[in-house]
């Protein structure tokens, strides 16, 4: 959620599509398939609320892969490039780079397999998931996973609070939109628990589980009265490393 990765409230970027389906094409349903039973195979789900037996799974997929590492990859994209592709064209190129990262493929095999299917569309894939597997997936599909982690802590604020949204160095991701960024707000929420983010973003403070806040916003504090409409408010659930007493 930066640079080209989040533009809410950026004036003159052109014109907005519309698209209401959400899936374009046949081929993009595969893509949101592996990317699905990539999370459900994940080694992190060892340590999820739902426990899942990932440890004892028939598969050769021992990584960690969560939507933060399919946001992660979309977001190393040089800019021309992330506007130059389509939705599901991304996640394509950052799963197909994760897999020759990981060492799970070649780069020069994937473009083999690519050229071959590309000249026979009709050939048969690769076997379907084990029974097994297949159990696995449904059942995360199902019951899915969680952020919320056991804490001992106390939040730093309550509900009332008034807030100045923090502005941290993002490195390689971050889960705060650019435009809240120096905003005053109020806290009207404390959730229960604490939140962890699925992957360390290192300076931008997202790291072992914190509190979450539900922090209100009134619009022409983010965007000018002249650029909002009258009684308007913001909503934004935000880590407690984005939050700062009122400066």
């Amino acid at each position: 959620m930066k640079l080209q990765h989040y533009l809410g409230g950026l004036e003159n970027l052109g014109p907005v599509a519309f698209e209401k389906q959400v899936f374009v094409q046949e081929w993009e349903k595969r893509i949101f398939g592996i990317h699905t039973v990539m999370m459900a195979e994940s080694a992190h789900l060892t340590e999820a609320l739902p426990k899942y037996p990932v440890d004892t799974l028939p598969t050769a997929f021992r990584s960690e892969w969560t939507w933060a590492s399919l946001r992660t990859g979309a977001e190393g994209m040089q800019p021309f490039e992330y506007f130059k592709f389509r939705y599901y064209e991304k996640w394509l190129g950052g799963i197909s780079g994760f897999f020759v990262d990981q060492g799970y493929i070649e780069g020069e095999e994937l473009k083999n397999r690519a050229d071959f299917y590309r000249q026979q569309p009709d050939a048969p894939l690769p076997d379907k998931p084990s029974a097994p597997l297949k159990e696995q997936i449904v059942r995360y599909l199902l019951e899915g996973d969680s952020g919320l982690r056991p804490y001992q802590g106390i939040a730093l604020f309550q509900t009332g609070d008034a807030v100045t949204i923090a502005d941290p160095v993002a490195v390689d991701h971050t889960r705060l939109p650019g435009y809240l960024r120096h905003k005053p707000g109020k806290v009207v929420e404390v959730y229960p628990g604490a939140y962890a983010y699925f992957v360390n973003t290192g300076a931008d403070g997202i790291g072992e589980p914190m509190p979450v806040y539900r922090v209100a916003f009134d619009a022409a504090d983010i965007w000018g009265a002249e650029k909002s409409e009258p009684n308007t408010t913001i909503y934004a659930d935000l880590f407690e490393a984005y939050l700062q007493p009122p400066k």
